[in-house]
């Protein structure tokens, strides 16, 4: 048995783990734990400042040397104080991915705990959706909004390159489409829908960070 403890951005991160990866994981005897980051007395979910997520990732990491710790947060919208974001080598011009990879490995260094693996999804939860664009037709009526959205899908290589500009982020799209959808709601449900095989296929990135979890199957 493996523990691990997510720590995640939001509401819709937390259910997305706790009814998607939870009962997958388990089989394997590794038990996720998914808990909300707290912001301030009384508040929870959103990443305000690093200095605040680091407080709790290495909280986790010491109080629980025996398990692994890890975060679920979205690399559009990270505060420029983050470990390599205002780096004068952040690749800006680079994929969703490689802009990432750059945070996540300045983000492990700070840290410096042997416990920790980073992940930032790219560029938010909302890019994994884009996988199965259809999957809206069960909360939507509009045909010519889920032609556009598989339209936004068809134009990337792969969900996470959608891009993390304030007027074109995954959910900003969504939203423009379909002002009914509702993050918390209508997310981890239509995450559920499209199934785990297909968003790892789709998506490189988590992909990459589930196998890192998934060695201490062994």
């Amino acid at each position: 048995m493996k523990r691990f403890y997510l720590l995640v951005e939001g509401q819709t991160e937390e259910t997305f783990v706790r009814d998607l990866l939870v009962p997958h994981y388990s089989r394997l005897n590794l038990f996720l734990t998914p808990i909300l980051l707290s912001t301030s007395p009384g508040h929870k979910g959103g990443v305000t400042s690093y200095g605040k997520v680091k407080r709790q990732i290495v909280r986790l990491c010491r109080q629980d040397g025996a398990a692994v710790v890890s975060t679920f947060l979205d690399l559009y919208g990270l505060p420029m104080d983050f470990p390599g974001r205002s780096d004068a080598s952040y690749p800006k011009h680079g994929s969703g991915r490689q802009k990432a990879q750059f945070i996540e490995s300045r983000l492990a260094e700070d840290v410096a705990e042997q416990n920790f693996i980073p992940y930032l999804a790219v560029h938010e939860f909302e890019a994994m959706l884009f996988t199965q664009p259809q999957r809206f037709a069960a909360w939507s009526n509009s045909t010519e909004a889920l032609q556009a959205l598989n339209a936004i899908a068809l134009a990337y290589a792969t969900p996470e390159e959608i891009n993390d500009d304030p007027k074109t982020a995954p959910s900003k799209r969504i939203l423009e489409l379909l002002p009914e959808y509702k993050k918390t709601l209508h997310g981890p449900l239509i995450a559920f829908d499209i199934g785990l095989d297909s968003l790892r296929n789709a998506c490189p990135h988590f992909h990459d960070w589930l196998l890192r979890l998934e060695k201490f199957a062994s």
